[in-house]
């Protein structure tokens, strides 16, 4: 059985097949009459958006589940909950606080398990960011982005499947909220042409790609203060873009925190492809959800 929990879960070569799939202007009924349950510890416009509307564009009808209906853990087991409803469904997507439930999902084995955001990681959004950067500079290897801010889940995602596609990667953020030395090891052993900067200017020198996400997610609320005084010096602003070279485009993974680490300016400058990246989570869901039928469920795209 396959499932995405984190990019590194795939391939290069499957991870080009996904992205294949992704862009074909024609795609099949491959969960004609299959339902696909979408689970949601914590809220999302574009993760519930493009995931429902992808199941729905291959034939299939999502169901969307608020952490309220099952209780991961107290009403109900992980593992119980899982079982249920494999029952019911030909995939599970589950949007969740902890990498380790979506584990222990895969465990049981039953159905495919999608990763829609863990705390470790975030595939889906990797996948969109790499299929944009695709379709506006065409082959990626030898291409570079440099991620500004928090070495979160969403930079962990990007820089493997951007590694893998042949780009080089670099990070620029607060020693403090950099990654540690598991992810370093973790994207070396995945072959990924990565570096580390101590500022952002030297970072986006002359690189294709600038991305960020916000410093403050969900959940960690209580630190704003404390990550706004660690931050200082690494928005994305009019500036540091220049420094990047009239060539380079910004992407952001959504939402922003304007004035925060990224300037109206840049989110809405004619660098910006954050509406085309926001889409293309569409689009990359479709491409991975087809995959997995073909990878999983046979010719017929059901169980038998």
């Amino acid at each position: 059985m396959r499932h995405l929990l984190e990019i590194d879960d795939l391939n290069e070569t499957e991870v080009a097949e996904i992205l294949e799939i992704a862009n074909a202007k024609e795609y099949s009924k491959v969960l004609d009459r299959q339902g696909v349950a979408l689970i949601f510890e914590k809220p999302s416009a574009r993760t519930r958006n493009s995931m429902e509307m992808a199941v729905i564009q291959l034939g299939g009808h999502p169901i969307y589940i608020s952490a309220e209906e099952i209780g991961l853990d107290k009403r109900e087991s992980v593992e119980d909950v899982t079982r249920t409803l494999s029952c019911f469904h030909s995939m599970i997507g589950a949007r969740v606080f902890k990498h380790s439930t979506v584990e222990r999902m895969a465990k049981e084995n039953r159905v495919p398990i999608v990763n829609l955001l863990s705390d470790e990681a975030h595939p889906l959004q990797a996948l969109a960011d790499v299929l944009t950067m695709q379709q506006e500079l065409g082959d990626l290897k030898g291409r570079s982005v440099a991620y500004i801010g928090d070495g979160n889940n969403v930079f962990r995602s990007l820089a493997l499947a951007s590694g893998f596609l042949g780009m080089e990667v670099r990070f620029s953020g607060p020693s403090e909220y950099s990654i540690n030395d598991e992810d370093r090891d973790r994207l070396n052993f995945s072959g990924v042409n990565f570096s580390e900067y101590d500022n952002p200017e030297e970072a986006v020198k002359d690189v294709d790609v600038v991305y960020t996400d916000v410093w403050t997610s969900m959940g960690q609320e209580q630190e704003k203060d404390k990550r706004h005084k660690a931050f200082e010096g690494f928005q994305v602003n009019e500036e540091l873009m220049e420094m990047a070279g009239k060539r380079a485009i910004f992407l952001h993974c959504l939402p922003a925190h304007r004035g925060e680490e990224v300037v109206d300016e840049v989110v809405d400058g004619a660098a910006s492809r954050v509406w085309i990246q926001a889409e293309n989570r569409m689009h990359a869901a479709r491409g991975l959800l087809n995959w997995l039928v073909e990878k999983n469920l046979g010719e017929q795209g059901r169980h038998e």
